[in-house]
């Protein structure tokens, strides 16, 4: 049996990797299934253990660094977030393709484990589209604000690194973009 693809996207906060995940998972020709990442923070009212996340505690998540069971792990606001290492693997050995969204800096690690991964950076239409998003979505919390653009210029600075950048003034065409690689390398 074939052995299934990673597909691994990230970008800055606020980018549009949600509504990019969401249409790569929903079209059927990429058979994609989403990593379930696993987190510290406590569940918001919508979301259930096991399908957004696998929410644990620190102690847990602390046992699956010190086991090398994650593909990589990061903090965010004072709470981890990480990729299970035998959830991503059982579905490759299945010959299912697999949809991994992460930080920036997870995908070194990810690529040290899995180098035959199809990374895909999402940049914005700009850096003041980016920042406009950020203050409109989080515009309670001026701290929240300043923490993600900050972060959001340090993750834009590795987007050189990345073969594979992609913009997203159009999710559509962002969407179509990312598939064609995909395919491209489904048919090798």
């Amino acid at each position: 049996m074939a052995k299934g693809l990673v597909v691994i996207i990230t970008g800055a906060s606020s980018v549009g990797k949600g509504a990019i995940r969401d249409a790569l998972l929903a079209d059927e020709d990429l058979k994609l299934f989403k990593s379930v990442s696993m987190t510290t923070r406590p569940a918001k009212e919508n979301e259930m253990d096991g399908k957004n996340y696998y929410f644990v505690s620190h102690k847990e998540f602390a046992a699956s660094v010190k086991n090398k069971e994650l593909l990589e792990y990061t903090e965010f606001n004072g709470y981890y977030y990480g990729t299970p290492k035998n959830q991503v693997e059982f579905l490759v050995n299945m010959g299912k393709n697999v949809l991994i969204e992460v930080e920036a800096q997870g995908v070194g690690p990810i690529k040290l484990n899995m180098p035959e991964s199809l990374a895909f950076f999402i940049m914005p239409s700009s850096f003041e589209q980016l920042e406009k998003q950020i203050s409109e979505r989080y515009k309670d919390d001026k701290a929240s604000v300043m923490r993600r653009l900050n972060k959001a210029k340090m993750d834009m600075e590795l987007a050189p690194l990345f073969r594979n950048t992609v913009s997203n003034e159009d999710t559509d065409a962002a969407v179509a973009q990312i598939k064609a690689v995909i395919m491209k390398e489904m048919n090798k």
